[in-house]
């Protein structure tokens, strides 16, 4: 594993997004962890939380980009501090760019759009926290594909999100990053996995976060839930 993944992985536990116990998902589920990017807020959190998601951009995709795309409403500042940190790790200029739940109807910004407008040949990477069972997405690409006046004119590099959850998207038995790819045709990628989580705090670590009995009740869950 790579050093800034273990990095990541304690430093999501350190901020409290990263936690573990019993917790009700949006879907009715019963999961013994859950993930809150919305607990990063202080301006050093969030410097280091831009490098992580830089770095995991750099390696999975190169600098070939043009723009980061935030969807509302956590992406946003997801895409303004990787823009950040990007530009100050590897020296690259990459723009920042979100949607609007409502439409701005006057101003010179006008539109959908908020930050950089998107145009024909941008090569741009969405950035969200997690994603469970892949349905923002369903809102996210047509927005993008939207500012486009030829049929793929802007091109969708990939996708990268905090933690793979490695659990069963809806009418599926593959991940929701996996679904992602296959219906789409771009790469959709996680700075960890869980099963990275559970390698760096249990397998290989002190099991004091994730400790034995934590471990058979994530077991228990991906017996039930867990992608094939």
């Amino acid at each position: 594993m790579e050093d800034y993944k273990k990095e990541f992985i304690d430093f999501m536990v350190e901020c409290g997004v990263l936690k573990f116990g019993s917790f009700t998902l949006k879907s009715g589920r019963q999961s013994p962890f859950f993930m809150n990017a919305g607990a990063y807020v202080t301006g050093s959190q969030l410097k280091r939380l831009g490098e992580f998601y830089a770095k995991a951009i750099h390696d999975n995709f190169g600098d070939e980009i043009d723009a980061f795309f935030g969807p509302a409403y956590k992406g946003i500042p997801l895409a303004v501090v990787t823009a950040v940190a990007y530009s100050e790790l590897f020296g690259k200029e990459i723009k920042y760019c979100a949607d609007r739940k409502e439409a701005k109807d006057h101003g010179a910004d006008k539109g959908g759009l908020l930050g950089y407008q998107l145009k024909d040949g941008d090569r741009v990477v969405i950035i969200e926290d997690v994603t469970t069972s892949g349905k923002s997405i369903e809102e996210t690409y047509p927005k993008i594909k939207a500012q486009e006046t030829v049929p793929g004119g802007i091109k969708i590099v990939g996708e990268i999100v905090s933690l793979n959850r490695m659990e069963k998207a809806p009418d599926s038995d593959k991940a929701a990053l996996e679904v992602i790819s296959e219906k789409y045709g771009f790469p959709a990628r996680a700075i960890v996995s869980m099963k990275d989580v559970i390698d760096a705090l249990h397998t290989n670590g002190d099991r004091k976060i994730i400790t034995d009995e934590i471990k058979a009740e994530i077991d228990k869950y991906y017996a039930e839930y867990g992608a094939k």
